[in-house]
């Protein structure tokens, strides 16, 4: 028997129905479905000292359980000492097996490791059906060890479905069990 991610049965058993219910889909393709889920990380101070991307890259690898790349800046801007082709930042991208593993992390350990969390905001939505959240301090991670960090940093988690709509993106990541703000 290979392996089957928990929130991948949770989709085909609970979100499905769900999506059903309330929006009265005729065909299981109609329904919205997370397509992948890009992480990025923008390091500024990687202009001065090129170990800090090194380090997001490690860090990233860690936290996604899937390979890292450096982003390197397209452009020179001399106002920022940024010269054309330096690396300034940290991405990977998830699909499949991996996404959901991410995604059941994210929900149930990182979020609720956030101090002073009141939900995610339902402004990351971009008209699209993809939501972005932004997260201020990678520690929340349980694969970083805090004692390792030599410094503190953010990074945007991108969500990316085939919703149609924002409403059809936020229902389904309500299904999926993201904890939204209440207005």
């Amino acid at each position: 028997m290979s392996y089957i991610p928990r929130l991948k049965t949770v989709y085909t058993e609970e979100v499905i129905p769900g999506m059903k219910a309330k929006f009265g889909y005729k065909n299981v393709m109609e329904i919205p479905r997370v397509e992948k889920i890009c992480l990025n990380q923008g390091v500024g101070a990687a202009v001065n000292d090129k170990k800090i991307v090194d380090a997001a890259v490690d860090e990233m690898t860690k936290i996604s359980g899937q390979k890292a790349q450096a982003t390197f800046s397209r452009k020179a801007i001399s106002n920022f000492k940024l010269r054309e082709n330096m690396p300034i930042g940290a991405k990977v991208t998830l699909r499949k097996e991996n996404m959901y593993d991410f995604m059941d992390r994210l929900i149930s350990i990182a979020l609720p490791r956030v101090r002073d969390f009141q939900g995610l905001n339902v402004k990351g939505f971009d008209g699209r059906g993809n939501f972005t959240m932004g997260v201020t301090e990678q520690i929340i991670f349980p694969e970083i060890d805090i004692d390792k960090v030599n410094r503190i940093s953010g990074m945007d988690i991108t969500i990316v479905t085939n919703a149609k709509t924002d409403e059809e993106c936020l229902e389904l990541l309500k299904l999926f069990g993201f904890p939204f703000k209440s207005n």
